[in-house]
């Protein structure tokens, strides 16, 4: 069986969920995720995958290019409470810098094997997972990743993700609008390697703590 099939995917990411378990925080001690800017490049059209293994688009034996990446994490309420069966969007660019939207870049250099977007709904403990490519800067911008959370009766949140240690951190201008070194910390995930992986694969935890209320 071909390394990138989709069954291939849903077994490694049972064992690999582990990685991205948060050991407990007082509630006093959690950060409110920031909103950000869900930026330009929403997809204008939603492709035919929407899973959340971006890498492969259906069951293709040809796998996206660029640094595969493992981004899972909890989403909870301020008191840390999980937020279940919640929808989690991802978006971004492919290798080339190119988004799904039909003006996210040229058409030419898109990758036609990289999904470019995928969505997951949060398990009884609040959890998500997406495998991915490591996005690589474009024009004006660190790389970063575009997610939202969505659930019934729910206003929308969304905000950005981050990778620590890329230096254009340091003047991505929709990074640096949080002032608040705390809350900006709380958008930047560390990418470490796959302990295991031959193929040079990362993986982070990138938790998102919400302002949600009963009444919202």
């Amino acid at each position: 069986m071909h390394i990138f099939t989709r069954r291939n995917f849903l077994g490694k990411s049972l064992k690999l969920a582990p990685l991205f378990a948060t050991p407990g925080l007082m509630a006093e001690q959690l950060t409110r995720t920031p909103y950000q800017t869900p930026g330009p490049f929403y997809p204008d059209k939603l492709p035919l995958d929407t899973d959340n293994d971006l890498i492969v688009i259906n069951d293709a034996l040809t796998p996206s290019v660029g640094t595969v990446a493992y981004l899972g994490g909890k989403v909870s309420d301020i008191k840390g409470n999980p937020i279940r069966h919640a929808t989690v969007e991802l978006w971004q660019v492919d290798g080339k810098g190119v988004y799904l939207h039909s003006r996210g870049g040229s058409r030419k250099k898109m990758d036609p094997n990289f999904q470019g977007y995928g969505r997951f709904m949060t398990d009884s403990k609040g959890r998500y997972f997406f495998r991915t490519i490591k996005p690589p800067p474009y024009p004006g911008r660190t790389p970063h990743f575009h997610m939202s959370v969505s659930a019934k009766g729910k206003k929308k949140f969304i905000t950005q993700c981050y990778i620590k240690g890329e230096p254009q951190n340091k003047s991505d201008f929709i990074l640096n609008r949080v002032k608040d070194e705390k809350a900006r910390n709380a958008l930047i995930a560390e990418f470490l390697p796959l302990p295991g992986s031959k193929v040079g694969e990362l993986a982070a935890n990138f938790d998102m703590v919400l302002g949600w209320t009963p009444e919202d």
